[in-house]
C-alpha cells in the first residue's frame, strides 16, 4: 500500500503558463521526493503598472510519502 501527499504551488512566468507550470515541476522534484504527478488548479494573469504581463498557475503536486 502506498500513501500520496499533496502539495499545492503557484508558479509565475513573464512568457506562458506552459512555462510556469514547467518551472513549479522542476522546482518541486528538486525538493520533494517520489512526485508522481499535478493538475492545474487555477490559471490568471497578472498586469504590472508598466503593462507587463505575469502568467500565474496554481499546481496541485502529488508525491508518495515513503515507507
Amino acid at each position: 500500500m502506498s500513501v500520496a501527499r499533496v502539495t499545492e504551488l503557484s508558479c509565475t512566468s513573464s512568457q506562458s503558463f506552459e512555462d510556469a507550470i514547467r518551472q513549479g515541476m522542476e522546482r518541486a522534484t528538486k525538493t520533494l521526493r517520489g512526485v508522481r504527478g499535478a493538475w492545474v488548479k487555477e490559471e490568471r494573469v497578472n498586469v504590472g503598472r508598466d503593462g507587463a504581463l505575469e502568467f500565474q498557475a496554481n499546481i496541485l503536486v502529488t508525491f508518495v510519502l515513503e515507507d
